[in-house]
């Protein structure tokens, strides 16, 4: 446990020495800000035409802001997310420091969960940082708080299967293009699979739903908690970090 913090604060503290975590954060904030901008300039221009005409459904915060607003905060961060990621063991392996990781009294184990934790305090740090939006809508309005909790909590788990698949990939190969790449392309895949579910027959439409990403981070949007959902994310985030010491293992280093 130890030396599984020891690595994780290490790998933090590099993202912070360097000018990576900024530019991340800043980007992500900027966007987001621009986001949450448009959404409740547009909310408030469609509160008042229902109330010039008083006509059709009224519309709601969670609707309109909150769950646009946390859904596209998935879409950022399936950008970002490889980037962050794709030095994690790819960079030790191109610089030959990951040597120093093998022969150190240090478990495997211990250096895969250390770079995950790392890469994920990154993402939640920055995630953090987005809890002064619905402190605003706090003092507009009365946001739905179960949908608020709901949302930050499929996040952190969608955040979480990021960096673990991110993490394997970066365990596969020394190039850091090619594991934001690869990471990329697998985490798109799983965003889009839910498209082949419309067309797939009953049982195949299941599966493809049972795969998707977004598919499962939807209860959590409208406020509930779904063992299947959790299940899932666990499973995903097991299932690569499995792969990521499978790979740290077996590979050569040289």
């Amino acid at each position: 446990m130890q030396n599984m913090m020891l690595i994780a604060k290490r790998d933090l503290k590099m993202y912070f020495i360097s000018p990576i975590a900024y530019i991340i954060i800043a980007v992500f904030l900027f966007l987001m800000g621009w986001m949450f901008f448009n959404l409740l300039s547009y909310y408030s221009q469609s509160l008042q035409q229902f109330g010039a005409i008083s006509y059709g459904q009224k519309p709601t915060l969670s609707e309109n802001v909150i769950r646009p607003l946390y859904g596209n905060m998935n879409v950022i961060m399936l950008f970002i997310v490889p980037f962050i990621t794709m030095r994690l063991i790819a960079e030790e392996r191109k610089d030959h420091t990951v040597e120093l990781l093998l022969t150190a009294p240090i478990r495997s184990l211990d250096v895969i969960l250390g770079k995950f934790l790392s890469g994920f305090a990154l993402l939640a740090i920055m995630l953090s940082c987005t809890l002064i939006y619905p402190i605003m809508l706090f003092y507009l309005t009365k946001p739905d708080w179960g949908v608020v909790l709901g949302c930050y909590m499929g996040l952190l788990l969608v955040a979480a299967t990021y960096v673990a698949v991110g993490l394997f990939w970066s365990a596969r190969t020394e190039n850091q293009i090619v594991a934001a790449a690869l990471s990329f392309g697998t985490l798109l895949f799983l965003w889009l699979i839910s498209w082949a579910a419309h067309r797939a027959g009953p049982v195949w439409s299941d599966v493809l739903n049972g795969f998707s990403i977004v598919g499962h981070y939807s209860n959590f949007s409208e406020g509930v908690i779904d063992t299947t959902d959790l299940v899932f994310y666990a499973s995903a985030i097991g299932f690569s970090l499995f792969g990521a010491k499978l790979s740290f293992d077996t590979s050569e280093w040289g």
